[in-house]
């Protein structure tokens, strides 16, 4: 693989990442065993065969030069100068000053990645305390933890990949290829990208003022919609905190079956009921910890992914998102799940380019010294934008194995923003949804509590749906 620049949104998580906040995202696998060696065997498999996968070889490096003469960086691909409808995004394609490109590391040792650990009594609580770690920004920001059981009758694997690696979709596929080999449709190939220039075609001058001006006006609305979004706050102090670099991991599992019962009975779609169930739990575990859960209505981030399905891509990711206030005050699990049906529906209506969600699209504006420098700020900015993230990480349909066990469930697991305090993810795979949560270890030590909601909300809505 050849060297590129990062995308402006894959650079923005580069740079906001801190030590208390790493930028990395992650799922953990569990595997029956069928064997005591079995988690050795799976990691031996994975450090082997890691070597064979291009996008676990690059590394991400800065970048200081920049412009015609500049070195290396002239024959790079630039993602700012990769849409030439965009005036603003042409004029700074030469000059990356201040960004950072991924390229084959010389030095890639998958032995560096994948790491064998001792039994583990608890695969959450284990996972809690390798998630507090940043990855190692010098080498491939990926790794691989292989967590025998201390029966030995299962294992689990962790895996983390740094968010300017790989977004959900992107990590699923390096993750997968590490897997056991099965027989898979060939992705419809990607149309090949037009010869670039250094500068703008002036005959689609016109095209391009129109896109900027477009472009402009959108970020003044997602600008607005932000502002907007501030108003009447109506949080918890139980999603806000100090950072304490502590992170705690819980999940549970629910049938998908469930959920096609609710959603016929009550209308709306999966998505909008695992929502609804989020909120719910939220209410419960709100109650019962003391905070009470009376006119609470947080802001949640539903991130959206702006990736072609079927299509095969290449790196960077490719999100939007819709922001809207779960209806934790509401006391009817009914009126919840409505509520949120129609907050869905508006968001999806306006589309994922507008709107306080999209605030992911405006890294598309900001010049890559502009993300260097204004990186933190950004990260300590986002408890001013939403209060906890609830976002879906796509799996496939079919089984995976790893040393021919199969992967029995996976949790996924997103990052925490600074001054929150809990991040929810979920994934449905093989008739199972699995929801992944991730929290400041000092700041909810309650976490199984909040896991266990989500379950007895599934049943709540369930009873109401079809008594």
């Amino acid at each position: 693989m050849t060297a590129d620049l990062l995308a402006p949104l894959d650079l923005a998580f580069w740079n906001i990442e801190s030590a208390d906040h790493p930028m990395h995202l992650a799922a953990l696998g569990v595997f029956p065993a069928g064997s005591p060696a079995a988690g050795a065997h799976a990691a031996d498999l994975l450090a082997s065969r890691a070597s064979a996968v291009p996008g676990l070889r690059m590394r991400i490096r800065d970048v200081w030069r920049a412009g015609p003469g500049g070195g290396p960086l002239t024959a790079l691909r630039s993602p700012w100068a990769g849409r030439g409808e965009r005036l603003a995004a042409a004029l700074r394609g030469p000059l990356a000053f201040g960004g950072a490109r991924r390229e084959p590391d010389p030095r890639f040792d998958p032995q560096d990645h994948v790491r064998l650990h001792a039994p583990a009594p608890d695969f959450h609580e284990a996972a809690g305390r390798l998630m507090e770690r940043p990855l190692e920004r010098s080498r491939p920001p990926w790794e691989a933890h292989v967590l025998p059981g201390r029966d030995s009758d299962c294992f689990a694997v962790l895996f983390k990949f740094h968010h300017a690696l790989a977004d959900g979709l992107r990590a699923l596929t390096l993750a997968a290829a590490l897997m056991d080999p099965m027989d898979l449709p060939t992705p419809r190939p990607r149309p090949a990208d037009p010869a670039r220039g250094l500068l703008p075609d002036v005959r689609r001058m016109p095209d391009l003022v129109r896109g900027a001006l477009s472009d402009a006006g959108r970020a003044l609305d997602i600008g607005a919609s932000v502002a907007r979004s501030t108003l009447d706050m109506r949080s918890s102090p139980a999603l806000v905190c100090a950072s304490s670099g502590t992170r705690r991991t819980a999940g549970t599992v629910i049938d998908l079956d469930d959920v096609h019962r609710i959603r016929k009975s009550a209308g709306g779609t999966v998505n909008d009921v695992l929502i609804a169930v989020v909120a719910g739990a939220l209410r419960r575990w709100l109650d019962e910890r003391g905070d009470g859960s009376e006119g609470v209505a947080p802001r949640a981030l539903i991130p959206v992914s702006r990736r072609r399905p079927r299509t095969a891509h290449p790196q960077g990711n490719r999100l939007s998102g819709y922001l809207m206030r779960l209806p934790v005050g509401e006391r009817d699990p009914l009126t919840r799940l409505t509520t949120v049906r129609d907050a869905m529906d508006r968001n999806k209506d306006a589309g994922p380019h507008r709107g306080a969600g999209a605030v992911a699209l405006l890294a598309d504006h900001v010049p890559p010294l502009g993300h260097r420098l204004g990186g933190p700020l950004v990260g300590q900015a986002a408890r001013l934008w939403f209060d906890v993230l609830v976002t879906s990480v796509p799996l496939p349909g079919f089984g995976l194995r790893l040393g021919g066990d199969p992967l029995g469930a996976v949790f996924p697991l997103a990052p925490l923003a600074p001054g929150h305090s809990l991040a929810v993810a979920v994934s449905t795979y093989r008739g199972r949804v699995h929801y992944g949560l991730v929290a400041d270890g000092e700041a909810v030590k309650d976490l199984d509590l909040l896991a266990l909601a989500l379950s007895e909300e599934v049943e709540t809505l369930l009873t109401v749906c079809d008594p």
